[in-house]
C-alpha cells in the first residue's frame, strides 16, 4: 500500500530520510509532551512537535508521513530550540522540522496556509542574493507581489522610511560574484542532496 512518491524514495521511509539528512532518529522520542508543552506556537498548530514525531515513527503507514508533510506545523516553527532544551531525550526537533520542509517542497507538499511564509522566506534570499545584503524596501515589495497582501501594513511604511528603517535603494556589497558562487554552491549541493 506504500507509494514511491509519498512515503519512499530509494527504498527509505520518510523517517529514515530524515535521519540521514539530520542525523536524527526520531524513535527515541518517547512521547513525554514536553516540547509541545514548551512551543510558543502550538496552539497555533495542526499538529504539536511531539504529535509530528509521532507521525515520523509511523512513517510506515503513507498518510501518517503524508500529514507531517502536509502540516502548517512544520512552517510555523520558528526554531527556537526550546523544544530541544526541554527534551530529555535531546532529540534536535527544529533540525527534523527543517528537513520536513526541505521535503515537502521537493514532494510539492507544502501547506496552502504556508504561502505567506514562503513568500517571505524567498523575498528574504532573493533581497540578499542581488543585493548582498537585506534591502528592506526591496523585500517589502517583493513579498507583496508574492503573497498577495498589498493593503497589509500600508501605515507603517511612510513612518518607517521618514525614521530611516526603509531606504529607496539598496547598498551593494563590493564582490557580488562571490556571494553568486555561495549561491551557486548551495543550489549544487541541494542537487546533488539524497
Amino acid at each position: 500500500m506504500r507509494s514511491d512518491t509519498d512515503i519512499q524514495q530509494d527504498g527509505k521511509v520518510l523517517s529514515d530520510r530524515v535521519l540521514e539528512k539530520t542525523g536524527v532518529a526520531v524513535a527515541r522520542c518517547y512521547q513525554c509532551g514536553k516540547c509541545s508543552a514548551g512551543c510558543p506556537l502550538a496552539s497555533e498548530m495542526d499538529f504539536p512537535p511531539s504529535q509530528i514525531m509521532h507521525l515520523l515513527q509511523l512513517g510506515d503507514f503513507p498518510e501518517m508521513a503524508e500529514k507531517a508533510l502536509r502540516s502548517h506545523t512544520i512552517w510555523l516553527c520558528l526554531t527556537c530550540e526550546i523544544c530541544y532544551a526541554r527534551c530529555p531525550m535531546e532529540i534536535d526537533i527544529p533540525k527534523v522540522m527543517d528537513a520536513l520542509r526541505h521535503e515537502s517542497l521537493a514532494q510539492k507538499k507544502v501547506n496552502p496556509k504556508a504561502r505567506g511564509i514562503l513568500a517571505f522566506h524567498r523575498a528574504f534570499l532573493d533581497s540578499v542574493r542581488y543585493t548582498g545584503r537585506l534591502f528592506e524596501m526591496g523585500q517589502v515589495i517583493d513579498y507583496k507581489l508574492r503573497s498577495g497582501h498589498f493593503l497589509q501594513d500600508l501605515l507603517q511604511a511612510p513612518w518607517m522610511f521618514f525614521v530611516g528603517k526603509l531606504h529607496l535603494l539598496p547598498e551593494r556589497i563590493r564582490d557580488r560574484r562571490l556571494l553568486g558562487r555561495i549561491f551557486a554552491r548551495i543550489a549544487k549541493t541541494r542537487e546533488n542532496r539524497p
